[in-house]
């Protein structure tokens, strides 16, 4: 009898297993993602190519500021879709979704920065209300009618961001103070809910909004802004403190923008993405996540206390790739490895890396 029942009880588990994979694969028919270089999947190279001929070469998968996966492909792999095409793409197949990121892009518009005389800013504009545009252009490959475009965006996901660190980064590089950056917050938060709420009103009822890392953690603003007082960092991270003071502020702005965009709007359900804090949890006990080369320390560079060299970064001449990349947070002294991201993946899916899990919101 015993050995039955076994076998029948297997059945029933893989049975849930198939069918829950079955849910989740069905759950959303398209995912469209906004952003910057922690999502771009391909059209920096596609758009910048001509007008930067020596830009760096990027390794397998195509066009990726990573050593492999970014937080984005995890999730479309989760819900069984490909890889999203860069919304650039001659192939124009967006029926399942379309990456409209670019690396460099911003939440404000290029005059923005012009007008407050700030120009380390990308040769082209490729800001989030161009995105936008950018989505308007791309529905004629999906839907035929407003109705029909409704009724697709509503079974779709969108991912809007990163945004902001470039925003505040390139005002930096422009001699800002942090206080003065601090006080572009509000403008950049209003920016990107403005986005989301244009998404709503095209249809979209799950909408993922990530904040912004923890900018005193990435290699590069630490050489950058290094500094010679021991104070400035935090002994448990070894993180500049004003820097990520001013990402924990915009965090804290997005997420009541966040909430009240619920509020106004409760037919659908905006979720906020962590990105800060995982990063900080792998920045304080790294050996926990098998990050053996701490997160400071990058894989592909050229030399440095983190091995971040401006003039040979990773992809350019001298820069030099370490042996085991999944075993560093850092992969290029600004963005993530494939390890780091598929950590975040998870828990924005299934907690505790976003404010609902998504797999929380699918089961409402």
């Amino acid at each position: 009898m015993k050995t039955s029942i076994r076998p029948l009880v297997l059945f029933f588990v893989c049975l849930s297993y198939l069918t829950l994979s079955f849910a989740i694969s069905d759950y959303y028919n398209a995912i469209f993602s906004f952003g910057d270089s922690f999502s771009d999947t391909g059209n920096f190279v596609i758009m910048e190519s001509p007008v930067l001929p020596n830009i760096p070469k990027f390794p397998p998968p195509y066009a990726r500021c990573s050593n492999g996966r970014l937080v984005i492909d995890f999730m479309a792999e989760y819900f069984g879709m490909p890889l999203l095409p860069p919304s650039q793409s001659i192939s124009k197949n967006f029926t399942q979704g379309a990456n409209f990121a670019v690396i460099g892009a911003t939440a404000l518009p290029l005059e923005y920065f012009h007008k407050n005389q700030i120009y380390e800013i990308p040769p082209i504009n490729s800001s989030l209300p161009i995105q936008l545009d950018w989505f308007d252009d791309l529905k004629q490959y999906v839907c035929n009618s407003t109705q029909e475009c409704r009724d697709f965006f509503r079974r779709s996901l969108f991912i809007v961001g990163e945004f902001g660190g470039n925003d505040y980064s390139f005002t930096m590089k422009s001699g800002r103070t942090i206080d003065q950056v601090k006080g572009m917050v509000p403008t950049v938060v209003d920016a990107i809910m403005s986005a989301v709420e244009k998404l709503i009103n095209d249809g979209a009822r799950h909408v993922l909004v990530p904040g912004n890392l923890p900018s005193g953690c990435i290699p590069i603003m630490l050489t950058i802004y290094q500094s010679s007082n021991k104070d400035d960092y935090d002994p448990r991270t070894g993180c500049l403190k004003n820097l990520n003071s001013l990402s924990l502020y915009h965090n804290a702005v997005l997420r009541i923008a966040i909430e009240k965009m619920n509020k106004k709007y409760p037919e659908a359900r905006v979720i906020y993405g962590d990105y800060y804090g995982p990063v900080i949890q792998y920045a304080r006990t790294p050996e926990l996540f098998g990050f053996t080369n701490g997160a400071l320390m990058v894989c592909c560079g050229g030399g440095g206390p983190y091995n971040y060299n401006a003039s040979a970064s990773c992809g350019l001449p001298g820069a030099i790739q370490c042996t085991e990349p999944n075993s560093h947070v850092s992969w290029d002294g600004i963005h993530l490895t494939e390890a780091a991201y598929h950590y975040i993946a998870n828990g924005w899916m299934k907690g505790p890396y976003a404010y609902p899990p998504l797999i929380s919101v699918m089961e409402e």
